[in-house]
């Protein structure tokens, strides 16, 4: 069994008076592609915030690579650790390239020359997304598809043992969602684990090994997307009916939702 990477034991967060996550527990392993799916508001975002340091739990603990995040420094973690969101912006006089080549700055520092490892990964993350040709483009003169790759590029030319998306395919079209996909199936055979807020469930399905179902900050269905999307957990967290069909030629059910009465 591959090597646990990144792991969440009974997080708990509050604001206010009020408690967003509740007891969280999770693993993910090295190579693995983890889906996070739940309604609006179930605490999707702020969970992959927590694991990704940003916010601090009110009670239990994240592990990456077996460490304490509370006691790992903030360079090693954004080496292990890469966290990409629908607000990234950056500069809007910054170029692509410069964006992405931002990704490379827990591994040099903030006066190490660029070396040709750090040129190299710049160069792979924006041919990964197919950005190559917009590396000098300005990000204000970009479209919301664009900036979104741009991020996800950032993100690559970090080189992080583990890959945490929130909702990855905002504003991407069909054929850029596809790519996208592919990216990250490209770099998980490299070992990374990758963990994907997704709202679009027959994508989720599609690509992920495993899913967790999120419902008012608790983790109520865990297991392959069949199972969670089947479960009863699953048609009280989305107010729906959902069926899976089964569709010769085609490896994962296609799936229908009916809103409930």
């Amino acid at each position: 069994m591959s090597e646990v990477l990144l792991e969440a034991r009974a997080l708990t967060l509050r604001r206010g008076p009020r408690e967003i996550l509740h007891g969280v527990i999770l693993a993910l392993r090295a190579g693995e592609a983890l889906a996070l799916v739940g309604p609006n508001a179930a605490g999707k975002s702020t969970l992959v915030r927590v694991l990704s340091g940003l916010l601090a739990p009110a009670s239990g603990q994240v592990l990456v690579l077996g460490r304490p995040l509370a006691l790992t420094p903030r360079d090693a973690l954004a080496r292990a650790v890469a966290l990409v969101t629908p607000e990234e912006q950056g500069l809007p006089s910054m170029s692509v390239e410069a964006r992405v080549a931002l990704g490379r700055y827990p591994h040099r520092g903030p006066f190490l020359p660029w070396n040709d490892a750090d040129r190299g990964a710049v160069q792979r993350a924006l041919a990964a997304t197919g950005i190559s040709d917009l590396r000098q483009r300005r990000l204000d003169t970009l479209s919301a598809g664009e900036r979104q790759l741009a991020a996800l590029a950032r993100g690559l030319a970090q080189e992080p043992r583990v890959l945490l998306l929130d909702e990855p395919a905002a504003h991407l079209d069909v054929g850029h969602q596809l790519r996208l996909f592919r990216v990250l199936d490209e770099v998980r055979a490299c070992g990374v684990a990758v963990l994907a807020v997704v709202h679009d469930l027959q994508r989720a399905a599609t690509w992920a090994e495993r899913m967790l179902l999120l419902d008012a900050g608790r983790l109520v269905a865990a297991g392959s997307p069949a199972e969670v999307l089947a479960s009863p957990a699953a048609a009280t967290a989305f107010a729906v009916n959902l069926r899976g069909h089964t569709v010769p030629g085609l490896t994962q059910p296609l799936y229908s939702f009916e809103e409930r009465p």
